[in-house]
């Protein structure tokens, strides 16, 4: 089995496997409440990433000091996993261009992923690319910056497809609240809650159709938030039927208390985790030719939904045997 070609070589193309993120994106803006983040993942480990929020979490006239507190502590020893990025303002905006400049110029090397939210089209977000791109270079950043997007307007869904397909683009979310509001009313609030956002037709194909974008271009798509964070049920109830019924591999977190119930619903089962074990070593000794384990035939495309379910495991930080997880992931 030693000498069997590893998963990632054996079941994929070049550019095929779409980069594993981590299954949460928590979102922080306030200073105390970015800080208890940065502590909680240094004590978790990279089981999550940190978004550090420039433009809700900015006050009107002090960007550049935000941007400065932001920098500081993309900088600190409690950035330990290299996993927080940040959301600027849209493009157009008057901070847009100061927020990615001061944010390259004083932590470029130190940022998993710029989040730009509110284009309007795929030419906004080529813009927006085009400009973090020219400011990496001005401030000398060898490494390649992500760019995450924020789908929450017409514009930007009408183009999903387009945006997913950029090359400079890592992962699709959406933006739940923003594209209500953009429907004038028309939307009512139930929409917004952690049940109406499943059932509005309206919600329900935008979330379809990001995702869908998402995965025709090897993207992570997010999902939205849950903003009744003092309900577990609804909390856990959204995370699951977002990853199970919608196509979603990572959510948004809003509070804390939201980041474990996330996790945990985007978590293989240990019957799934066995189950993905034990067929992904079958075809590795059969050197991935089609193979018949408890009398269902399975060949390289069910490999490749086996191995998935192996990743999302480790991206979980799930108890893995420890030989398997050396084997696949180089470390127990």
């Amino acid at each position: 089995m030693s000498q069997a070609l590893h998963p990632k070589l054996a079941l994929f193309e070049d550019g095929e496997v779409a980069t594993a993120l981590p299954v949460v994106d928590h979102y922080c803006g306030i200073e105390v409440r970015m800080r208890k983040s940065l502590e909680l993942q240094a004590q978790m480990g990279p089981v999550f990433d940190i978004t550090l929020d420039c433009e809700d979490g900015a006050p009107i006239g002090g960007e550049a000091e935000h941007i400065a507190l932001v920098a500081e502590m993309l900088n600190s020893a409690n950035n330990a996993h290299g996993r927080v990025g940040a959301r600027v303002h849209p493009l157009g905006s008057a901070s847009f261009e100061a927020d990615v400049d001061g944010l390259i110029a004083q932590a470029g090397e130190r940022l998993a992923y710029l989040m730009v939210p509110k284009p309007r089209s795929a030419a906004e977000v080529e813009a927006a690319c085009q400009f973090i791109d020219a400011s990496l270079q001005r401030h000398g950043i060898a490494k390649p910056l992500p760019v995450h997007v924020l789908i929450e307007t017409h514009g930007a869904l009408r183009d999903v497809q387009k945006i997913a397909a950029h090359p400079r683009i890592e992962s699709l979310s959406f933006g739940l609240m923003d594209f209500v509001s953009a429907h004038r009313g028309a939307i009512p609030r139930h929409a917004l809650s952690s049940e109406g956002q499943f059932s509005h037709p309206l919600v329900t194909r935008a979330k379809l159709e990001i995702a869908a974008a998402a995965h025709a271009f090897a993207k992570t798509p997010s999902h939205c938030v849950v903003t009744e964070f003092k309900h577990a049920a609804a909390i856990e109830a959204a995370a699951a039927r977002a990853a199970r019924e919608f196509g979603y591999t990572r959510m948004w977190s809003i509070h804390p208390s939201q980041i474990q119930p996330i996790i945990d619903a985007f978590a293989p089962s240990v019957a799934e985790i066995d189950e993905a074990i034990d067929i992904i070593h079958a075809a590795m000794a059969a050197a991935w030719a089609p193979i018949q384990h408890h009398d269902v035939l399975h060949d390289r495309a069910s490999y490749r939904y086996f191995w998935h379910v192996l990743e999302r495991a480790h991206r979980t930080g799930q108890a893995l045997p420890i030989e398997v997880a050396l084997e696949f992931f180089g470390s127990a």
